[in-house]
């Protein structure tokens, strides 16, 4: 092993005063290898394709479905990446531990908790949707209610153990997964058969006959670009979870390898269904696509169900970020980033305090479902999808100068090197700062950048009092920080 990858343990052996070992170190290797394959196919089902699809059909038309893809590809060779780097070495903080080990010691601080803001805020996106799905049927029930009782029920259940938080998390994208594949069944009957009060308008020829496949214009497709990737947030979880993986030279490559179909199946397909079966400008902005359409199927029954699956997917989402937000501030507190206190864990080897600090800040959703109800989701999703953005950046550079240091020689190769290699991370990365692009251009979008902005000063507010209160962060920034990072 190289002197910087020596170089590196001893600085995560010396920097977890919390716990004594390493970050990943501690965990309940307690997810096995069903728990994480379904965690990763639904962490590729959530909120952005069951609600906000709708807004985006409305603003793009039946283009959308290439919007979808599109940002699929781009999603693909991102995870590939983080593959890579996570088989190089399987961390728990991955995101952050990649960030500082090849950009330094500031990046992997502002990465951990860029991406702890960013489930934070899914959070609360996650809750703003399961508050909407149960006034489908209680209209009555305000949404900051829903979400207070959804917020605790999944607080529990993220402080009992890992294997409680795998088991519930696996039958949650169980559900996602079957309904999905349901649906796409029951629009390929209604297509074929003509059964339903649909049948006699469904055709493939929906796709492309109500003003072209772009109706409103390339340039409007393309705004859509900001919340299709929002529907993308969570596939890089099954990095999360290396550090309580029973196998995770096995079972990470196969999750990773898998979503290209998942993102065929599940996006594509299921749009594809969708918008030849009920045209694309009965769909609105607020509600379900997958409901609407059953509505218009004349399946009242069937429209139920769906519902209650799009609110699995919610809660399911929500659960994750809670599972996250814990095992980042624990990264962090054992890097000296953040509190000690949070690199503690209980009895059943969870991060409690980490994880009760996240939802005591994800009750700010609830909040914002009692004060602006109709933008609560528009608000939140735009901060989580900058936050992500960052995120990916950091996976994406951090894998660039990866395979600098292996071409150099300076690091061992990884077993699961990502095709193309560094070209196409290079080429995701351009994606991603054209994406943010649009977040500037889209006046509802640019409130992100505002929070964003006051999150990097928060950041570099905090930098500098940990440097003054602890002069050894100060002192290895150079250490810490490969030479070939700079070059």
């Amino acid at each position: 092993m190289t002197s910087v990858r020596v170089a590196r343990q001893d600085d995560n052996a010396a920097g977890n005063g919390a716990t004594g070992n390493t970050p990943e170190e501690g965990y309940q290797r307690g997810l096995g290898s069903r728990q994480v394959q379904m965690i990763a196919i639904g962490g590729a089902i959530g909120v952005g394709l069951f609600m906000g699809a709708g807004a985006n059909i409305a603003k793009a038309g039946p283009s959308i479905i290439l919007m979808y893809a599109l940002a699929g590809v781009v999603i693909f060779f991102i995870m590939r990446a983080l593959g890579e780097l996570l088989l190089y070495r399987p961390v728990s903080g991955s995101f952050a531990e990649y960030a500082r080990e090849f950009l330094g010691p500031f990046f992997g601080y502002a990465t951990g908790w860029t991406y702890w803001l960013m489930w934070v805020v899914t959070g609360m996106a996650e809750l703003t949707a399961a508050a909407i799905y149960i006034h489908f049927w209680f209209p009555e029930i305000p949404q900051w209610v829903s979400a207070l009782v959804f917020l605790v029920v999944l607080f529990g259940v993220n402080l009992i153990s890992v294997k409680i938080f795998g088991e519930v998390e696996f039958w949650f994208s169980m559900i996602k997964v079957t309904a999905i594949i349901g649906m796409i069944v029951i629009g390929l009957g209604v297509l074929t058969l003509g059964f339903s009060e649909a049948g006699e308008t469904a055709a493939a020829s929906n796709i492309w006959a109500h003003h072209g496949i772009f109706p409103n214009g390339i340039g409007s497709s393309l705004m859509t670009l900001q919340g299709v990737m929002f529907a993308y947030l969570a596939v890089e979880l099954v990095g999360v979870t290396a550090g309580e993986s029973e196998n995770p030279e096995k079972t990470l490559p196969k999750a990773i390898n898998t979503l290209p179909w998942r993102i065929i199946i599940f996006y594509v397909g299921s749009l594809t269904v969708l918008l030849a079966v009920i045209k694309w400008t009965e769909f609105s902005a607020g509600e379900s696509p997958f409901v609407q359409a059953f509505k218009s199927m004349g399946i009242p029954l069937a429209a139920g169900i769906v519902n209650f699956v799009v609110l699995t997917a919610a809660l399911s989402s929500c659960n994750s970020g809670m599972y996250s937000t814990g095992r980042m501030l624990r990264d962090l507190a054992a890097n000296s980033e953040a509190p000690k206190v949070f690199g503690r864990l209980n009895s059943r080897k969870t991060p409690a305090l980490g994880i009760t600090v996240s939802v005591a800040l994800m009750a700010i959703g609830v909040l914002l479902n009692y004060v602006v109800p109709e933008k609560a989701f528009g608000y939140v999703t735009s901060v989580a999808t900058a936050a992500g953005v960052w995120t990916w950046m950091m996976i994406l550079i951090s894998h660039i100068l990866y395979r600098r240091a292996v071409r150099a020689g300076r690091l061992p190769a990884s077993s699961f090197p990502a095709p193309g290699g560094a070209v196409l991370s290079w080429v995701a990365l351009a994606c991603l700062v054209f994406v943010t692009g649009l977040i500037a251009y889209d006046k509802d979008a640019r409130v992100s950048l505002y929070v964003g902005a006051f999150w990097a000063v928060c950041l570099a507010v905090g930098w500098a009092i940990l440097k003054s209160r602890n002069p050894q962060i100060a002192d290895a920034v150079e250490e810490r920080t490969p030479e070939y990072a700079s070059k």
